[in-house]
This record gives C-alpha cells, sequence and structure tokens, in this order.
C-alpha cells in the first residue's frame, strides 16, 4: 500500500508537497517559487514522474488514482509512449480491452522499439486469445540487444505456445528463460507445468519440488505438485499438498479445481 509517508516523498520528487519554508518564506517576504526550483521543466520529465505514479498505484490496486495520473502523463506529454502502456495494462484489468489495445498501439507508434512495451502487448494478446498475434511481439522485443530483461520476454511466449498447445515451442523458449535466470523460480514453475501437460511427470516432480525449496508455495504450485502426484501415484505426498492447499488457500480458485475434481 502506498502510505502517507510514500506519497509525500513523491510528491516532493515532484515538488507539489507543502513544506514549512514555504511558510517561513512567506513570513519573511521571500520567493514563493523558491519550493518548486527542482520541479523539471519539460513535459517528458513530468510525464515521466506522472507515469512512475501512475505505475506505483496500479501495482498497489488504486486503480482509479493510477488512472488519473496516466491521464495526466498523456496530457502532458502526449508521445510519452510508457504512459500509453502503462494505461493499456490498468484498462486491460478493468476488463476493457478495446481501450487497452488502442494503448498498446500508441506506445508502439510513439516507441516502436521500445522492447518492454512490445513485451507487454504479447502478453496482452495472448491473454485475450490472440495467441499468433502475439507472438511476435516478443520476438519483436528479443530482436532489440539493449533489451535489459529478455527473460520475461521468453517466459510470456513460452506461455504463449503452452496455451496455443505448440509445446515444442514452448519448450524452446522456457529453456532459454531458464538458462538465462540459472533456474528461477518462476521458470521452474513453467517447466514443471509443460512436463505435466507432456506427460514427463518425473521431470515435472523435479522442477516443481525445487520450486517449493526456494519459496513458500502459492496456490498455482501446490495445485501443480497435487497433480503431479496423483499422476505419479505417491498418495502420501498428494494429501500433504492437499491438506497444505485447503489450509492456506482455501478460497483460491485451485481449491475449487480440486473440490470439482477437476485435475486434468
Amino acid at each position: 500500500m502506498i502510505t502517507p509517508f510514500l506519497r509525500i516523498l513523491l510528491l516532493l520528487c515532484m515538488g507539489l508537497a507543502f513544506h514549512p519554508a514555504m511558510a517561513q518564506n512567506q513570513q519573511q517576504g521571500g520567493n514563493l517559487n523558491s519550493p518548486r526550483e527542482n520541479v523539471p521543466k519539460d513535459p517528458r520529465s513530468r510525464a515521466k514522474i506522472h507515469t512512475e505514479l501512475g505505475a506505483l498505484y496500479y501495482q498497489d490496486k488504486n486503480i482509479p488514482v493510477a488512472m488519473e495520473e496516466l491521464t495526466i502523463a498523456i496530457y502532458i506529454d502526449p508521445t510519452y509512449a510508457p504512459a500509453y502502456s502503462m494505461r493499456a495494462l490498468v484498462h486491460y484489468f478493468l476488463k476493457e480491452p478495446q481501450h487497452a489495445e488502442d494503448n498498446f498501439q500508441n506506445a508502439l507508434k510513439y516507441a516502436p522499439d521500445d522492447p518492454e512495451i512490445a513485451n507487454n502487448y504479447g502478453w496482452f494478446l495472448c491473454q485475450i486469445g490472440k495467441q499468433k498475434e502475439g507472438m511476435p511481439q516478443f520476438e519483436r522485443a528479443l530482436k532489440n540487444r539493449l533489451y535489459q530483461t529478455p527473460d520475461r520476454a521468453y517466459l510470456n511466449a513460452g506461455q504463449c505456445a503452452m496455451s496455443m498447445g505448440d509445446y515444442a515451442v514452448s519448450e524452446e523458449y522456457l529453456t532459454k528463460a531458464y538458462r538465462v535466470t540459472n533456474g528461477s523460480p518462476v521458470a521452474a514453475l513453467r517447466m514443471a507445468e509443460l512436463y505435466f501437460k507432456t506427460g514427463r511427470f518425473e521431470q515435472a516432480r523435479t522442477e516443481i519440488s525445487s520450486v517449493i525449496r526456494k519459496v513458500e508455495p502459492n496456490a498455482e504450485v501446490l495445485w501443480l505438485a497435487i497433480r503431479i502426484e496423483r499422476k505419479l501415484g505417491d498418495r502420501d505426498v498428494e494429501m500433504r499438498y492437499t491438506n497444505q492447499l485447503r489450509r492456506s488457500f482455501p478460497t483460491s480458485k485451485e481449491y475449487e479445481e480440486l473440490l470439482k475434481g477437476n485435475y486434468e
């Protein structure tokens, strides 16, 4: 949650927060504009600040304020691509795919070579069932040699291909993500999911076990572990994971699937 302290800190960064020096300045007849001397004057810098604020509020699930900040950013600088990209994600969260699509298109118009925007757009397309359109966006991101987080595009491309049932392509991307991240929990989870879908249950168990050793398992991890152990026939381990899912995540969609018996 964005605390009052953090809000004040962010406002101070923009030169908008009240400061005792302002009152002192007024009393002494000083320059009222001095507290704002460090406020960025160029539209691009101001738009960047509002975009970063919007992203923080989005992460905090304060969607109305996030949208307000991003709209202000675009008003200040109508060509600032990251603001459009971030606003597209907010529209997707609000289940407004057409508005999200429009914002992504604007983002790419103003920054056609931005790998992070291409990656986000590809992810969005895959989420709305346009996997074939989304896959080239990941390649677009990965072609940029300055892309600092290619593992994101590899992971998203792997998941996108998996959702299409193209397991060979999925494995190619996920293997690259696994290597780049040295077997991070996220990459290991996706590999475990792929192995499960392709009937390689022992390998799936190895990967999901490594995830559980490294991080506190969430409902998704436990549900996959349950299904893997069920396929391998280890009822004791399956029951242990089942009890953990029931205790820790009784309202999750994964626990609902367990109750329905939808193990596939």
